[in-house]
This record gives structure tokens, C-alpha cells and sequence, in this order.
């Protein structure tokens, strides 16, 4: 199992992301994290990679649910998900793999809200304007 959702999106970064805000709003995920990681390791380290935003998703329905099922869950939370330029002009976008909190945790009752926040997650990268390579 792979451990991301990923997709290639037809807009520049900036576009992405706000497209990608509204998209996750639609599915009843707010932002509670956001970390520019080139910024940081220009800041930092002196560094030049391609822009990419890390993005922390939350929905908390799901995130309730999952806790009361696997108290250890948290280290899981949130969605995580990252933006990154494309040399082409293209963006990707990933998320985690909700499936992964199953796997990791080897707890079986985890599997609906997996499940669910899978689709929800495929659902937003699905309304992205995307390139005919798109893997969800």
C-alpha cells in the first residue's frame, strides 16, 4: 500500500492551494496547520528546493471518532497533506493515505473512519483540475 493520495493539477502553486482550501473546506476539513517547508529550509539551511506548503487538515468528527477507537491516534492527526511546484508549471498534491492510521495502529475498528476520510480525501483531489497522469 502506497502511503499517499497524490494528483498533478493543471494550475501554478498558488492557484493549487486555494483551490485545494476550497476543496477541503467542501469536505468539512479546516486548516490547523501550515508550514512553508522552502521557506524554512531557505531560512534555515541556506537551501533552494521547489515551493512546497505542508498543510495539517482536520475534520474533527473524524478525528473524535478515530480517538475514541485508538487512544494513540493522535500521533496520526491530522490529515496531512503537501503542496509542491512542478518544474513544469504544474502542481502536485499528496495526502497521507488515511489507511496507514489501520496499518500503523493494527487496529481493525479504525477501518470506517479510514475509510471515510479516504473518500473524502479522494473526493478533493478528484475536483482539483487535474493532468491526465492523476493517481488517487
Amino acid at each position: 500500500m502506497s502511503f499517499a493520495l497524490s494528483t498533478t493539477v493543471d494550475l501554478d502553486f498558488d492557484r493549487t492551494v486555494a483551490a485545494l482550501r476550497e476543496a477541503l473546506a467542501a469536505q468539512g476539513f479546516g486548516i490547523l496547520t501550515e508550514v512553508d517547508l522552502s521557506g524554512t529550509l531557505k531560512a534555515k539551511l541556506d537551501v533552494d528546493v521547489p515551493r512546497q506548503l505542508l498543510l495539517g487538515a482536520c475534520n474533527p468528527s473524524f478525528a473524535h471518532r478515530a480517538l475514541q477507537v485508538e487512544e494513540h491516534v493522535g500521533l496520526l492527526l491530522p490529515c496531512s497533506l503537501t503542496v509542491t511546484a512542478v518544474a513544469d508549471g504544474t502542481t502536485r498534491v499528496e495526502a497521507m493515505e488515511p489507511q496507514a492510521m489501520v496499518q500503523l495502529t493494527g487496529n481493525a475498528a479504525l477501518q470506517p473512519v479510514a475509510d471515510e476520510v479516504r473518500d473524502r480525501l479522494a473526493a478533493v483531489l478528484t475536483v482539483l483540475p487535474t493532468t491526465a497522469g492523476r493517481t488517487v
